[in-house]
């Protein structure tokens, strides 16, 4: 697992440190200006071949630029692409969410966990050809680059805004540099030593350009383990108007209404669900629970007797809520 580690100067308060460490990451800096430079110039970027109805230069112009205080490229990068999501939020905010002192810098996980508890939609892509296409779709994304070298790396979060493929470059949030242009291949290098790992921050119904069915789902389930089931409820809604057969969707829809004490609607999305997928014990087993919670005892009966017929590895869940729908009151 990568931490963004953001070795640089800081913003205000700089203070000497003893001569070795000013070398040491004089060194990093050097080997990794080194290696960039010698990127550039002699070739152009890969850039995808399939881009139909893709224009040649795009930036979004509305994400905020925050520079970074020393390591804190994490809660920088993340603070820019919430407040692009409309959120009134600043990077200190979220130091001591995602940022971990032992480790100078922030985890994959943690960026993502951050934007689940901020209530926003955490979606994870890879490649160039996604990078371009949610930039072109108005979404910055958050990408993690390896300055350094393999056996020495430099982690670093940037936060991609924009692309120009006639100039062959990239606009990057980064470091103190607000839209810092970055030739192509440069930055594939640097991304691909990082395994090309990007990250969205949206609103949560709002989907990805490159939306994968059940990746989106995940990404949604992710918001109701944050326990945002408002945001959930939004994110499970879009989901099921572009799939609309989707079953984790609609079980997850029926949780997040459950969560939120609306038991009627929580009701009406299990019965869509158990309709809809009448081979799935999970779905009338749910719905067994929510109609025994509004004091249905006879339909919850009928509902959780049809989930044990089905089978299936949640039968002991069943059995465990037969009886409880036994020992409930008439």
């Amino acid at each position: 697992m990568r931490t963004g580690g953001c070795k640089g100067p800081r913003r205000r308060g700089f203070k000497r440190e003893k001569g070795t460490m000013i070398r040491r990451q004089a060194l990093v800096w050097f080997i990794s200006a080194l290696l960039l430079s010698s990127c550039a110039g002699w070739q152009r970027g890969d850039w995808p071949q399939d881009l139909a109805g893709i224009p040649p230069r795009s930036e979004i112009a509305s994400v905020p630029f925050f520079p970074q205080d020393e390591y804190q490229c994490g809660p920088a990068a993340l603070a820019m692409a919430l407040a692009w999501s409309g959120l009134d939020i600043q990077p200190a905010e979220l130091t001591e969410k995602v940022y971990t002192a032992s480790l100078k810098g922030s985890l994959q996980p943690a960026m993502v966990a951050g934007a689940r508890r901020s209530g926003r939609l955490a979606y994870v892509i890879s490649g160039t050809e996604a990078l371009i296409r949610e930039i072109a779709a108005g979404h910055p994304v958050i990408v993690l680059q390896n300055l350094g070298l393999s056996w020495l790396p430099v982690w670093h979060y940037a936060v991609a805004v924009g692309y120009d493929m006639p100039r062959d470059e990239v606009m990057l949030h980064s470091g103190l540099n607000a839209r810092q242009r970055m030739s192509m291949p440069v930055f594939q290098n640097t991304w691909a030593r990082a395994e090309d790992w990007g990250l969205l921050v949206l609103k949560p119904d709002e989907l990805p350009a490159t939306a994968v069915e059940n990746s989106f789902v995940e990404a949604v389930l992710g918001l109701e383990k944050a326990k945002q089931p408002a945001a959930a409820l939004q994110g499970y809604r879009a989901a099921l108007n572009r799939w609309p057969r989707n079953l984790g969707a609609m079980m997850g829809l029926g949780n997040s209404y459950y969560a939120l004490g609306d038991l009627k609607n929580s009701e009406a999305a299990f019965r869509q669900a158990a309709e809809s997928h009448p081979n799935e014990g999970a779905a009338f087993n749910n719905l067994a629970d929510v109609l025994l919670r509004q004091g249905k005892k006879n339909e919850a009966m009928e509902a959780v007797l049809e989930a044990i017929a089905l089978g299936g590895p949640g039968k002991e869940t069943f059995l465990k809520t037969l009886e409880e729908i036994q020992s409930a009151s008439p």
